[in-house]
């Protein structure tokens, strides 16, 4: 349970890390210089020489708390964010040196985080959720016929793919497009289960 509840929230985790490296070590990160001074640390470098490299090493276990996060969620944007931020940080860091690279980079964990926790809570919130092989996935899917436009919200099947589905408006029989395995793929607001928790459709 306990070691559960620490990968569901690794990714906050590293972020806090990282923002307290920085926040105790004013030397290195000049930016935060106010706030350790407001807490009377002065110039105290919390971790000393290693400072940055305890820093790098937080960077890397919020990117790996997105991952897990998106393996559970399928939250794609907060791990691109994640990322993109990590890769600037390591550049401002390792490449050139540049100080503002870095800040920009920790803002922009601090943003995956917050979009991260929101997107899992609305999940968790999720009325038509279910776990489909150790993932989250959504069952509701509105589906719209090609033919005449209307739109009906489903409950798609966790067992078996749906490949024919017939419009009650204007009863023409939908059949998966070329590529799909599935109505709810080719016409569905939401994919199939099995493709939301990346496993192949039958």
């Amino acid at each position: 349970m306990k070691i559960s509840i620490l990968k569901s929230n690794i990714d906050k985790l590293g972020t806090i890390g990282l923002f307290i490296t920085a926040l105790f070590s004013p030397c290195c990160f000049p930016l935060f210089a106010f706030g350790a001074s407001a807490l009377g640390l002065g110039s105290f470098e919390l971790f000393g020489g290693w400072t940055m490299w305890i820093f790098m090493v937080m960077v890397f276990i919020s990117v790996i708390g997105f991952y897990i996060s998106y393996t559970k969620h399928n939250s794609m944007y907060p791990l691109i964010i994640a990322i993109l931020s990590a890769g600037l940080i390591f550049y401002g860091f390792f490449a050139n040196n540049y100080i503002s690279l870095i800040y920009i980079g920790m803002l922009g964990i601090l943003i995956a985080t917050i979009v991260n926790y929101y997107q899992n809570k609305l999940q968790g919130n999720c009325k038509n959720c279910t776990t489909y092989e150790g993932k989250t996935v959504e069952l509701k899917s509105t589906l719209t016929c090609p033919n005449c436009g209307h739109k009906k919200d489903e409950l798609m099947p966790t067992d078996a793919c749906q490949y024919f589905y017939e419009c009650e408006n204007c009863n023409k029989m939908l059949k998966p497009l070329v590529g799909d395995c599935c109505v709810y793929c080719s016409y569905g607001s939401i994919k199939c289960p099995p493709i939301q928790a990346d496993e192949k459709c039958c």
